[in-house]
């Protein structure tokens, strides 16, 4: 892999039984660089973020990554995932991949939430909150670990023209002062350009049925 490359996608292919999603997929993500994957619906975006985060096997060709960065992956799916029964800082906590104590909890939680503009939700139910507030409350969750790469499944797509707008630039600024690599895909040019410090188009990058 190339220096400063933390994820390397190499003549990537996938299909479904019979149907062809992708093939010939390769670009490259470097640490820190925010990447749009811009396409329409449908074209194999999402397919290509489960494979990356290992939940979808790879067909043919390589995802490659340093050690440490296969082990330090966050998703945001596309719809919010929050569990009702627990309040946001219940849900935020489940993102902790190790035992820290109450009253640290609850600090690094109450940080987390001023620095996504929540300040002062860690006890609010799930019901109560809006569809932009609750996909900030899932990108806290992702990045509580300090993940080396954060994937973005069109995480805003359900929202509203100004919210979702707003939100890929409060995104932008988290991952920025955190440092942390994304790939965010969506079919939005404009949301694409927000975010990201490259844009890459599916059609550049690959070859597909769709």
């Amino acid at each position: 892999m190339k220096e400063n490359c933390i994820l390397q996608v190499e003549e990537l292919s996938k299909s479904f039984g019979t149907t062809q999603v992708f093939t010939g997929l390769h670009f490259q993500v470097h640490a820190g660089e925010i990447v749009a994957l811009l396409g329409p619906s449908g074209c194999g975006k999402s397919t290509l973020l489960r494979m990356i985060a290992g939940l979808e096997s790879v067909e043919s060709g390589q995802i490659l990554y340093p050690e440490d960065v296969s082990q330090s992956i966050g998703y945001v799916f596309q719809k919010p995932i929050l569990y009702p029964h627990l309040d946001v800082e219940g849900n935020i906590a489940l993102g902790f991949g190790k035992k820290v104590s109450r009253k640290e909890r609850q600090r690094i939680i109450h940080d987390e939430l001023t620095l996504v503009g929540l300040e002062g939700f860690s006890s609010r139910k799930i019901e109560n909150l809006s569809g932009g507030e609750a996909q900030r409350i899932t990108v806290v969750r992702a990045l509580l670990n300090q993940p080396k790469l954060l994937l973005l499944d069109e995480p805003f797509s359900a929202l509203d023209l100004g919210t979702r707008r707003k939100l890929a630039t409060d995104t932008r600024d988290i991952l920025r002062t955190k440092n942390t690599a994304a790939i965010h895909v969506t079919h939005d040019p404009e949301e694409a350009e927000i975010i990201a410090d490259r844009v890459l188009l599916w059609g550049d990058i690959t070859h597909s049925n769709e």
